[in-house]
């Protein structure tokens, strides 16, 4: 995939996650940086963040828990080690620091 379609593609997730964050009712700020970076604040300081890689073609999300990488395959993002998805690992990751659960529908 050429980096122009990478780019649309990253930028297009990018804009429905905030939409979905905008919807979610759990506590927590979000901050849009610039190239393509949103970080996540959550009640007790632990910070989420979801970024574009382009060199690599992945979303990459860092957590408390660790480090996560997804690519496009089939209208979805999907992790490049265990094929989890974009939206499940990031709905786990957000219960584990917001402390409740939550349920982000991609």
């Amino acid at each position: 995939m050429d980096e122009a379609r990478f780019n649309a593609l990253a930028d297009a997730e990018l804009a429905r996650l905030e939409a979905l964050l905008d919807a979610c009712d759990v506590e927590f700020d979000y901050e849009v940086k610039p190239g393509g970076v949103l970080e996540l604040e959550f009640d007790n300081g632990t910070k989420i963040i979801v970024n574009r890689h382009t060199a690599a073609r992945e979303i990459w999300l860092a957590a408390k828990s660790g480090g996560f990488h997804f690519r496009p395959q089939e209208g979805r993002w999907v992790g490049t080690r265990d094929g989890e998805d974009f939206y499940a690992v990031l709905s786990r990751c957000m219960g584990e620091q917001a402390g409740v659960q939550v349920r982000i529908a991609g």
